[in-house]
């Protein structure tokens, strides 16, 4: 599973890569890729993560896709939707 997904480009940091790889071939794990409850809809970036846990659920492994959760519940009290700018370090 880490072999294939090292070759595929879907891993570009691990803290700890053997003992990553170890544990992917020692059993199923559960896995989880969150989606933002307050978009309008799912696009294509989304795929990316869709498609990781398809590919971790056909070896064997439990995919958990998750909308929301406690942030999605208290949402953004400023009523604004567009991301923040960046502060300079002055």
């Amino acid at each position: 599973m880490f072999a294939d997904l090292s070759a595929r480009g879907l891993i570009h940091d691990s803290t700890d890569a053997t003992a990553l790889e170890a544990r992917l071939a020692a059993g199923p794990i559960g896995i989880y890729v969150g989606f933002d409850p307050t978009a309008d809809s799912l696009h294509v970036g989304h795929l990316l993560g869709q498609l990781t846990l398809r590919r971790f659920q056909m070896a064997g492994h439990r995919p958990f896709p998750l909308a929301g959760g406690a942030t999605g519940m208290v949402g953004d009290p400023s009523g604004k939707s567009e991301e923040r700018n960046l502060l300079d370090r002055e």
